[in-house]
This record gives structure tokens, sequence and C-alpha cells, in this order.
């Protein structure tokens, strides 16, 4: 008798074959048989009606916090991962010196969004050293795997110290940074990440080691040779068309043996050099080498609301007399005529110019809805509403964002959406050096919610697209199970097939539904996040344990750390 049997179910495997009718058997946290099953199971559901596929594999999150207190680590246990990889873009918390945790609370926040005040609540620091945060997360209990990376930031803070940001280090400093990389990849870490991107800033200016000399990039990534196992990930502004970025890569690469994977966008000053970086892709396949860009599946955008970290009118005074008070209060403030009137013949009081650019762009911002529409028209922007009505832009945001009592977002797409639609999306996913990737789950809590990327892989791509071609539901699910694990030499997992882990979703693909972002306040110290509620996810399986039914936590918790090279 199987320990569970999935019965009846329409079964699309990962690996991008047709799917085929059949049932699933579990036995323990393995998959023991996928077709005709004869053998009943303990507990047995049935799907019929239903797609099975396996547990999404999410490579881009920032739960290295959150993963310390919440064993639920939604809202991406929400939508079907049962894998995640943290620690990137250089910022996490480990290894830390005693007495310097604020300094990487600090970065999180800046580069992440993460409130630093349910940071310092929540985390309990039982750690110095990347070994023994990993430890440390060994000993807790959840509801999916997680694997972290050793970041760059954590690392240049631990060695430097106050010169964290020093551009110019010894051949010794190096040295001991690539050894604390060392034993970090030799006790599990998947990988080592950094940020070379002047949009990550902290209170402290730039984070450390944005502008690293590749000789020290290069020292740390031969930690990850030396192990055998790992993962180079970073955000660099030199991706799209520098050549100094792409030949430092490709020495990687070549002297280390390691994929690098990097994030892709299409960038508006640049609409078509992503295709270059594509082409570039193609040859470093060619030439054995493995460095593989990783795009999203929506645009790259910000929600503005009254809640939000930033909004059309977070910089005009008038606003940041009431940004104190409780929403309903702001409310009705900017209801009042004389306040309406004094906040829309206002300027923004900034000379940021990037916030400027952000914040202003009226033909680049649009009402989200519900269910929230992510490749909306040039005709939905607020530029085009106001053009329509003859009023001015402002009247028309500040209209938007006072509905539903205040709690109504605008859209606004930062990258990827240069073309208004989603075609160079498409174009950079089904590509085949590609990566899905960037959900950024357990950041940006006041400014993005892109954790629901692999349901919307589904719902949009796959079913309710009309503005340009859909994905094939086999495809769709490749790119986020099987091709995901590959990435991170992650074998044992992204398929349905027998030996590999029972991490499983049945989903009730009709039904599968996005609701709009909304802004709650529970996490620690009472901070605040964006999260999307779902439906349509019936049971998800980690380790061979229903982790969830019809949207309820079930009380397993069999998530596991996954620790590489093991």
């Amino acid at each position: 008798m199987h320990d569970l049997v999935i019965r009846n179910a329409t079964i699309v495997d990962g690996t991008g074959s047709d799917r085929f009718s059949g049932d699933v058997a579990i036995d323990g946290d393995r998959i023991a048989a996928v077709g005709d099953v004869g053998g009943r199971g303990k507990e047995e559901i049935d799907a019929r009606g239903d797609v099975v596929a396996p547990g999404w594999v999410d490579l881009h999150t920032h739960y290295d916090g959150q993963v310390t207190w919440d064993p639920f680590l939604a809202p991406s246990s929400w939508n079907g991962v049962t894998t995640l990889v943290m620690g990137n873009c250089g910022v996490g918390f480990a290894p830390v010196r005693p007495g310097s945790e604020s300094f990487l609370i600090e970065l999180m926040e800046g580069v992440e969004d993460i409130p630093g005040t349910a940071l310092h609540e929540g985390i309990d620091w039982r750690w110095e050293t990347f070994p023994e945060y990993l430890d440390a997360l060994e000993g807790m209990e959840r509801v999916l795997d997680v694997a972290a990376q050793v970041p760059h930031c954590a690392v240049r803070a631990y060695v430097l110290g106050e010169r964290a940001h020093d551009l110019e280090v010894s051949d010794d400093e190096i040295a001991a940074m690539a050894d604390i990389t060392r034993d970090a990849v030799a006790a599990g870490a998947v990988g080592f990440s950094t940020s070379r991107t002047i949009l990550h800033r902290s209170v402290h200016g730039l984070v450390p080691g944005t502008y690293s000399h590749p000789r020290e990039i290069l020292a740390l990534g031969q930690a990850l040779g030396d192990a055998g196992h790992g993962v180079f990930e970073m955000v660099s502004d030199g991706t799209v068309g520098s050549e100094e970025e792409f030949g430092w890569m490709r020495e990687f690469c070549r002297t280390t043996g390691r994929p690098l994977t990097f994030a892709l966008a299409q960038m508006p000053m640049d609409p078509s050099g992503f295709r270059r970086t594509l082409e570039r892709a193609e040859n470093w396949e060619k030439e054995g080498q493995s460095i593989v860009p990783q795009v999203p599946c929506r645009p790259t955008g910000m929600l503005f609301g009254l809640q939000s970290t930033a909004h059309p009118f977070v910089f005009h005074p008038t606003y940041r007399e009431i940004s104190g008070l409780p929403l309903a209060e702001r409310v009705a403030r900017l209801r009042e005529p004389g306040t309406r009137a004094k906040l829309l013949s206002e300027a923004p009081d900034t000379q940021e110019m990037l916030a400027l650019a952000i914040t202003q762009n009226w033909a680049g911002m649009f009402e989200l809805g519900d269910p929230p529409d992510y490749e909306p028209t040039p005709d939905k922007s607020v530029a085009a509403a106001a053009a329509r009505a003859g009023r001015s832009p402002q009247e028309v945001a500040l209209d938007w964002m006072l509905e539903r009592d205040g709690a109504q977002m605008m859209f606004a797409p930062l990258a990827n959406y240069v073309d208004g639609d989603f075609e160079a999306l498409r174009e950079m996913m089904l590509h085949p050096n590609t990566v899905l990737g960037l959900s950024d789950g357990g950041a940006h809590c006041g400014l993005i919610c892109d954790a629901s990327m692999p349901t919307y892989l589904l719902t949009h791509w796959v079913r309710d697209r009309t503005r340009g071609e859909r994905i094939p539901l086999e495809h769709a699910v490749r790119l986020q199970t099987q091709n995901t694990a590959r990435v991170y030499g992650m074998t044992d997992r992204g398929t349905l097939e027998p030996g590999k882990k029972a991490d499983v979703n049945v989903i009730d693909f009709d039904a599968l539904h996005l609701h709009a972002p909304e802004m709650v306040f529970d996490l620690p110290a009472n901070g605040r996040r964006l999260v999307q509620r779902i439906e349509g996810y019936r049971h998800t399986i980690c380790n061979g344990e229903v982790t969830w039914r019809e949207g309820e936590a079930t009380g397993a918790l069999p998530g596991k750390l996954v620790r590489g090279g093991r």
C-alpha cells in the first residue's frame, strides 16, 4: 500500500512532454509510480479534472530573514512553490559579526524594501558564520524546502568592517573573503550572489561590492570552483551592452567551471539590447560556458497606492503633512476640497531625478484593477484617461488612488514593457538559454508583489492572454520546474518521475485566480507587506506531505534545508 495516491489526474510532468491521464503514487518523500497505479493508498486524492504538476522551484527570493520566524513563507507557498532559493542580489544575514547586525538589516531594508523594524524584531541571530546560519535553518520547521546563497555584502562587511564599501582591498582581504565563501559553499550554500547596480542603495549609499574589481569577483568565484558546486548570481547594470562586464563573466566561467546567472530585462534606454545579450548567451553555450540570463514572466514594476512606499504625491508638501495619519484619515483629508486643491497645485519637492521620472511618468502608469491587469494597453494609462476627460494626470491619479477607500493601486512597469505589450518578455522567456526567476518573494514589501509569478505564468500566459500568443501548459510547467531546478543542480526534483522528490501541485486549472494585491500588517512589529491572494490550488505536497489544502495550511511542516553538493 502506498502512502498517498493521486487519482485520475491530467499529469503535466515537468519534462515538457505532452500531458497524459493517470495517477501518481507517493511513498515517504519520494514518487513511487506515475501512470496507472493499481495499489491503493493510505490516503487518496481524486484529481479528476485537475492538473497535477511538480512543485514550483523559485530561484530568486529574499526570505533570508523571514525564514527564521515564519514556517509558512507566504506568499510564495500560497503559489505552489515547494523549493526556493534565497540570498540573491548580494544581501543577506550571514556571516555577521556580533554587534554589526544593524548594518546588514539596513542593507536589506534599502535594497529589498523589507521593514527594518520587522527584521530587528523577527531575527534572533543564532549564528555568526554562514555554516552556523545553515545549521540554524536546518533546525527550523517550515512548509517548503529552502536553499541559501552567500551574500557578497555580508562577506565584505565581515572582513572589512567599517571599510565594507571600499573599492581598494588587499590581497589578504580578498583571500579572507574567498575563505569565508569556500567554507560556506562546503557547508551547503548553493551559490554566491552580488549586486552591481546603482539601483541598490541603503542609507549608506551603494551597497558593498557594487564596483568591486573583477579580481575580487574571480577570487570569490574560484571558491565555488574549488567546491565543485554552486551558482554565481548577480544583478548588474552592465549585462546589456558592457563588453567589460561580459569579459570577466566569460573569464569567470572559464576559470571556475561554475554557472553564472544574472537578471536580464528590456530597458527603455536600449529596447533591443536584450537581444544582443541573448545572442551572446547562445555563443557562450557553444563555447561550453554556462551563463544563464534570468528573466521574469511579467514586467518589473511598482504598485503605487496610498499605503505604498512611493506614489505620485509622496514628495508633495501637503501629502507629507498627512502621511503619518491612518489610512482612513488620510483618505478623508484628501477628499476635502481645500486639501485636494492645494495638493494638486504643488510640484514634487525633491531633486532626485530617478524618483521624479518614476513617480511622474503618467503615460507609464495604469490602474491595476481586480482582477489585476499586468498587460494593459496604452489607452488605459493615466495620461490617456486624463486626455480623454480633459483633466490633469494628477487629478486622475489621485481619484484612482482614492478608490476602494484608498486601497486601490496603480501599476507602473519599469522594465520589460517598453513596447506596451509582452512580446519582448515572451521572446526572453522562450529563449532556450534563459531561466525564469526574479519573483523577489519576501522582498519589496511596500512596492512590488511578484511572488505570484508562478501562478501568473499559468493564468495569463497559458489560459487568459488575449494580446498575443499564449504558451502551452506543458512548456510553462517545465519553465518553473525542471528548468529552474537544473540551474542549481537540484536533479532530485522538478519532474514527476519515480524516485524524484514528492513535491506536487494539484491544481483546478479553470478556477485558478489571482486577486488584486493588498497591504497587510502581519510582519513582526506590525510591519507591512503586499500580498496577493490565490485560488485554485487544491493541494500542494512537499516531501510527500500535503502542506496546503484548498488554500488552507494543513499544519504539516516537512520542508528541509537544501545543502548544495549533498
